[in-house]
């Protein structure tokens, strides 16, 4: 894991892309990642019948992807302001989002 840290830092300055300092022990804020394969997984296990198969789960969840309310999405992107308020007030911690 470290060589896989210090690989992707070593691509990112080659790249001259420029990165966020961030605390070693933060929570992942990331709404995509966090909320919406949340959602997309709890609406894939309410599926009825619920997929059998690797074919049906990928169509599944595809289809599910498209049926997220763009409101949903909206909600979760401009909630990042106050993510990140509430993560620094933390110091990294842990946050109640």
């Amino acid at each position: 894991q470290i060589s896989n840290i210090y690989f992707c830092t070593q691509f990112l300055e080659a790249e001259n892309i420029p990165v966020l300092a961030w605390p070693a022990y933060s929570p992942d804020i990331s709404p995509i990642i966090e909320h919406v394969c949340d959602a997309l997984d709890r609406r894939t296990r309410q599926r009825v019948p619920v997929p059998s198969n690797i074919q049906q789960l990928r169509t599944a969840i595809e289809e599910e992807w498209t049926n997220i309310p763009q409101a949903t999405i909206n909600n979760l992107i401009n909630s990042m302001q106050r993510r990140c308020v509430a993560l620094r007030e933390a110091n990294g911690g842990h946050t109640r989002y």
